[in-house]
């Protein structure tokens, strides 16, 4: 596992509070919003759980790239940024229903391949 990883697993393992997602409509306007279901995969893609997505779910099916944001116990900020996967079939979505209360919708797993992660102002990857 590369030392970027590893301390993306780290961290996120030591997350508080809600994950904050972003993504952007067809003319460049951000929209954001809190995910309180959220895994980290062991290849480091993030899975956010999509319960009541409304505008993100027209974003993400806009092709919009996106950015999860969260902060640890030690008040220490992540940003990943990446491009989004939709799924609503598959062993992903399979798994997020297994671990997303039922009395939720589940209605897909949205993936975020990480491309650039961030702690502060220093570029981990």
């Amino acid at each position: 596992m590369s030392d970027s990883k590893k301390k993306l697993k780290d961290s996120w393992d030591q997350h508080e509070g809600p994950i904050i997602f972003s993504t952007v409509d067809k003319k460049g306007v951000p929209n954001a919003i809190y995910v309180t279901f959220a895994r980290l995969l062991d290849d480091g893609r993030i899975v956010l759980a999509d319960n009541y997505f409304n505008k993100t779910r027209t974003n993400i099916k806009n092709g919009s790239k996106g950015s999860v944001l969260f902060i640890t116990g030690e008040k220490k900020s992540f940003q990943a940024k990446g491009d989004i996967a939709y799924l609503t079939d598959g062993p992903i979505y399979e798994d997020m229903r297994v671990w997303v209360d039922q009395k939720h919708p589940r209605v897909a797993a949205a993936v975020l391949t990480i491309e650039a992660l961030y702690s502060g102002a220093e570029k981990l990857i």
